[in-house]
């Protein structure tokens, strides 16, 4: 998909929706040799940014911004697949595609690779192309975009929010799942805590990320139709 492509694309997406957890979109630059699109400013930068690339920020992020962050981003996701008159799959959930605003709300952004979905077609066939670490392993196969597709990314970012850790180090970068199978290693056993992020790690918030653990879980089965629907999950 070229840059006009991506623009075009990313427009018809935004232009219909309308949730409080989806980045606004204000207007667009046809004045720049390639067409600009202008959003709401939001302040805070990216979850990523604040999990992983500032400790000090990461700190402030407690278990209770963390959940709430989860459920906004699920909101965001099962309006998408449920709740408009045409569905769209987003197709590069991450936590850099996850703004946070002054007071940490989620606002969902980049729909340059989103793909709107006809009422009768469940599915579509697309070229491999997002992000390593994110990656739907049945999409990476056989190319079969499914609103699961996105579920799996979520699941992804959910061991984010509960463990602190980017989902692929970068001398693991051919394990494209390395936070999903070191998770996976973890689960279930009596040394789970272990894997949770001790920052927040409390007597009182143990409960609700074993919680948030299985509906990770349930969201990373290898299997799509086995995953739950965004619905399901918030």
């Amino acid at each position: 998909m070229n840059h006009v492509e991506q623009f075009i694309n990313e427009v018809i997406m935004l232009t219909g929706i309308n949730h409080k957890n989806i980045v606004k979109l204000i207007g667009c630059c046809l004045e720049t040799q390639v067409p600009v699109l202008v959003y709401e400013f939001i302040s805070g930068g990216t979850l990523y940014e604040k999990l992983h690339k500032n400790a000090k920020k990461s700190i402030q992020l407690s278990w209770k911004d963390r959940l709430r962050i989860a459920i906004e981003v699920g909101e965001a996701l099962s309006y998408l697949h449920s709740y408009i008159t045409m569905p769209i799959f987003h197709r590069d959930i991450k936590s850099s595609n996850i703004l946070l605003d002054e007071s940490n709300t989620a606002k969902l952004v980049d729909f340059g690779l989103s793909k709107l979905i006809p009422s009768d077609n469940g599915r579509i066939s697309t070229e491999v192309q997002r992000t390593i670490g994110y990656i739907d392993p049945e999409y990476f196969i056989s190319s079969k975009l499914t609103e699961k597709s996105d579920v799996y990314s979520f699941g992804v970012v959910l061991l984010e929010l509960l463990t602190g850790h980017t989902p692929v180090k970068p001398e693991d970068t051919r394990d494209y799942s390395s936070l999903v199978m070191h998770f996976q290693s973890y689960s279930g056993r009596d040394n789970f805590f272990q894997i949770l992020d001790e920052r927040i790690l409390k007597p009182q918030t143990m409960d609700q990320m074993k919680f948030v653990a299985r509906i990770a879980s349930q969201c990373l089965n290898v299997s799509g139709i086995e995953r739950p629907s965004m619905k399901e999950v918030v």
